[in-house]
């Protein structure tokens, strides 16, 4: 299992299920599609994306999780503070020996005691 994300060698299916789950919503594909073209600004992205900057924000955050994106919050010349998103260098490669390497650590527990 050779996936990269960020600076985060993936090896738990963990890691892949935060990754999975980020990638699990329309926005947030959207949001990596134009960050793919060069950092951004929360409110050009905002208008980008065409959703509202809190609805951005969550979804940002899932990705930050993911360690798919990074902030970085900068002065302007005005002495604004503003908050820039970038897309991290990552490579991932799903497989179905992937899957099924990660589906050996996975243990679901069964309250009910059905099968």
């Amino acid at each position: 299992m050779s996936n990269f994300v960020g600076d985060l060698n993936l090896k738990k299916y963990e890691d892949y299920v935060n990754v999975f789950d980020s990638l699990s919503h329309p926005a947030r594909i959207k949001i990596i599609g134009i960050l793919a073209e060069g950092r951004q600004y929360v409110s050009e992205l905002a208008r980008l994306v065409n959703i509202s900057r809190p609805l951005l924000y969550m979804h940002l955050k899932k990705l930050e999780t993911a360690r798919l994106v990074t902030s970085a919050l900068e002065l302007s010349e005005n002495g604004k503070a503003m908050k820039y998103y970038a897309l991290e260098n990552f490579e991932l490669q799903i497989t179905k020996e992937l899957l099924h390497q990660l589906s050996e650590t996975i243990v679901i527990d069964n309250p009910s005691g059905n099968h």
